[in-house]
């Protein structure tokens, strides 16, 4: 067993032994250091509790403090969440203003453009008001001379020039200025030279060409002569006359008394006689349509069968159309050749007799005629005049 405390071995000993007077002091010492250690653990035990409390208390005390200082941090924290969501709000705003601010920037350079062309075609207008009427007329005539000779050198023609030339001319004479006679005088001797050098007029010469294509198909070959029967419908119609004038005149006499019979004998001997001289001429015109001599230079022309009859043409309008295209592209040497051919063709392969071969014809030779280089003056003269009158028009200004 343990060892006991000082109070158990005191009352060991008092059940051990009888008590004895000796022994009684010795007991009252013990009793009294018995009670001084109990004041002492009492008082160590109070001690104990008070530092316990103590203890608790600064623990309390503590997870108060630290209670508070996680409420500070959360409300910190939301505080924190909110000014960030704030940051966030107010730089999209930024953002948002910024775009603005650019955007209207924009307009506001492109309004600042606007005005400074607005500005400038201003001051354009007001420096083409101010200028003096010569220098105005002048300056219009030298813009159409140069547009009309910049349209010649394209279409090759020489009409625009002439055009603006005679424009100029009447409103200088207009104008009667004396300051502008000598660009007058430049403006008709311009005017004369090109008049002198002559035009090519393209659109007429393509047109008398497709005029040609589309005969070609009508023009009869020296192989298949095509039978001259113009003649019968004519003395068709001549019969038909003849017999309506002799029924009209049967009728009149059985509706009227006759005058006399010798005179009615004599009409209808007439009609008898004219209607036998038209069957006549009917007869001999067939006679001579029977029989048909043609002098053949070239004897290949009469060789042509059916089938190459078509391609003949085909080609010979290839060949036109050919032409006209080097035409319209001012091709003139490449034009002349390709009518060389055709009328070559033309000669060789088709009757001349008729009266559509010699238009054909004739077309072609217009054609190859009038389609040649043509070379427009420059109105050197008139930009020289103008050039020397208008300084002194501006320095009169």
């Amino acid at each position: 067993m343990s060892a006991g405390g000082p109070d158990e071995i005191t009352a060991a000993a008092s059940f051990a032994a009888p008590a004895t007077p000796t022994d009684t002091g010795t007991l009252g010492q013990a009793a009294q250091a018995a009670q001084a250690q109990g004041r002492w653990l009492a008082a160590g035990a109070v001690l104990l509790a008070l530092l316990s409390g103590a203890a608790v208390s600064l623990a309390w005390n503590t997870q108060q403090r630290v209670k508070a200082l996680e409420t500070e941090l959360v409300r910190r924290q939301q505080d924190s969440s909110t000014q960030a969501t704030e940051a966030r709000t107010l730089a999209r705003q930024a953002e948002e203003a910024a775009r603005e601010a650019v955007a209207r920037t924009a307009l506001l350079e492109a309004r600042l453009a606007e005005t400074t062309m607005q500005r400038t075609q201003l001051e354009e207008l007001i420096q083409s008001l101010a200028r003096s009427r010569d220098e105005s007329v002048l300056v219009d005539i030298d813009a159409a001379v140069r547009v009309a000779l910049q349209q010649t050198a394209i279409t090759g023609s020489a009409e625009p020039l002439l055009v603006a030339l005679r424009q100029a001319d009447e409103r200088l004479a207009r104008s009667n200025q004396p300051r502008l006679e000598r660009v007058r005088r430049a403006v008709a001797q311009d005017l004369e030279r090109t008049r002198a050098a002559g035009s090519t007029d393209i659109a007429l010469l393509a047109m008398r060409l497709d005029e040609a294509i589309r005969q070609i198909d009508e023009l009869p070959l020296l192989a298949t002569p095509v039978r001259a029967t113009s003649a019968r419908p004519g003395m068709v119609e001549a019969r038909r006359e003849t017999a309506s004038a002799a029924n009209a005149k049967a009728t009149a006499s059985g509706s009227a008394p006759a005058p006399s019979s010798a005179a009615s004998a004599a009409s209808t001997l007439q009609v008898w006689r004219n209607y036998w001289l038209q069957v006549g001429s009917l007869v001999w015109q067939e006679a001579r349509s029977l029989l048909r001599v043609t002098r053949i230079t070239q004897p290949e022309a009469l060789l042509v069968a059916p089938e190459q009859a078509y391609f003949l043409r085909e080609n010979l309008k290839l060949r036109l159309l050919n032409a006209r295209l080097a035409l319209l592209s001012r091709q003139f040497d490449t034009v002349q050749a390709d009518l060389r051919d055709a009328q070559s063709a033309l000669d060789r392969y088709f009757d001349r007799s008729v009266r559509s071969f010699g238009t054909t014809s004739e077309l072609l030779r217009q054609v190859a005629v009038q389609a040649r280089q043509v070379g427009v003056p420059r109105p050197d003269a008139t930009l020289a005049a103008i050039a020397a009158v208008a300084p002194a028009a501006a320095a009169n200004r």
